[in-house]
């Protein structure tokens, strides 16, 4: 193999290919990047840990075809390193030598033949815009779970029916829902998939940029999700597993609500949490007009603060896990959140709204459950 690259299309595309990899790979050739340089002027980069794969393809100048396995971590490293000149890359024996100007680096290769065969992408599903997917999935992932113990719920469920993609995600202490349009392949697609919430948020990271994301899902049956944009794309494994009926969780309707800007409120929340000791609550109690915060109680540090808040309905006490409560904030795009009760005992639900008296939007919707206070 010989080929001519521009440094930075080398450096790039080894990058994107390299976040890949396992940092512990259970076996040693899927700690490398597969090159394979076609006589199309051609150089597609690949990686695969038997969950996720990510292949791109880039212009060179190729000058002899093959392919080629080599360390991923080791060549992004050598490959951002270089000057900004042309990278040409040549096959001597069983190493793989890279120059750049004055720079000369030699690697050693890996078995081609041991490394394992990439899944082919799945059928296109449809479109959705990158930049409302990226913030889609911001908005879900903060509400997946972290404990591996229990893979089902470190997933992000898509769930789509015709022109209407939902993503639900839960910890069991709250749950985040949001809803958009997006392009599908045909009208009455119709399908459910569990993807791990750490994948969703790479793809929406690596490819969200872009104008247009595309999606590949078996209209059921299948076991592989993919992505692509701009000559790069990425498959994965679902999880397998039955997602819990969670959507019953939310009350059927919610006599008390709050409106408060959601800037003054987060930060807000910030300060009283300062004090709050770790598993313990923030309270706050709305009434007529106000909404008062606390933290801490007896000897320890406290804190108290109020902020403007109207009401509709009677007034109520709540208390939350305050990092709960910052990440559904955090998690809204509008300058007002609505926060709507049942009971204190009850799961509250975040929504925000764009003005002060208006409606609220529900096309996103975190539920939090509340903390129990003592007596």
């Amino acid at each position: 193999m010989e080929l001519q690259v521009e440094r930075d299309v080398l450096a790039d595309a080894v990058a994107w290919a390299a976040r890949a990899l396992p940092s512990r790979p259970p076996v040693p050739v899927l700690a490398g990047v597969l090159l394979e340089a076609g006589d199309d002027g051609s150089l597609r980069l690949s990686t695969f840990d038997y969950e996720v794969s990510a292949r791109v393809e880039v212009p060179a100048e190729v000058r002899t075809a093959g392919k080629v396995l080599v360390s991923g971590r080791l060549l992004a490293d050598i490959s951002r390193s270089l000057p900004n000149r042309p990278v040409t890359l040549t096959t001597e024996g069983s190493r793989v030598v890279v120059t750049c100007g004055a720079s000369r680096f030699t690697l050693l290769t890996m078995s081609v033949d041991e490394y394992p065969s990439l899944p082919a992408m799945p059928e296109e599903s449809g479109t959705v815009p990158g930049s409302e997917f990226t913030e889609a999935v911001a908005q879900v992932t903060v509400a997946a779970s972290r404990d591996e113990t229990l893979p089902i719920l470190t997933g992000v469920r898509l769930e789509i029916e015709g022109g209407l993609l939902t993503l639900l995600a839960t910890d069991r202490y709250r749950l985040a829902v949001r809803e958009l349009r997006w392009n599908p392949s045909t009208p009455d697609f119709s399908t459910a998939a569990l993807v791990r919430a750490r994948t969703l948020s790479d793809v929406a990271r690596s490819l969200g940029s872009t104008s247009t994301l595309r999606m590949a899902l078996a209209d059921g049956g299948s076991d592989l999700i993919g992505f692509s944009a701009d000559g790069r794309q990425s498959t994965s494994l679902l999880v397998d597993g039955e997602y819990p009926k969670v959507r019953a969780l939310f009350p059927a309707e919610s006599p008390t609500h709050a409106v408060v800007s959601t800037s003054a409120l987060t930060e807000a929340v910030k300060r009283v949490a300062l004090v709050a000791e770790r598993n313990t609550p923030v309270r706050l109690r709305f009434e007529d007009g106000v909404l008062s915060l606390e933290a801490g109680q007896g000897e320890d540090a406290q804190a108290t603060e109020a902020l403007e808040a109207s009401l509709v309905g009677e007034p109520i006490a709540i208390a939350f896990n305050p990092q709960f409560l910052l990440d559904g904030l955090g998690a809204l795009s509008a300058p007002y959140a609505r926060l709507s009760f049942t009971q204190s005992t009850r799961p509250a639900v975040i929504t925000g709204q764009a003005e002060a008296d208006g409606e609220d939007d529900d096309s996103y919707r975190y539920l939090l459950m509340p903390v129990r206070l003592a007596g």
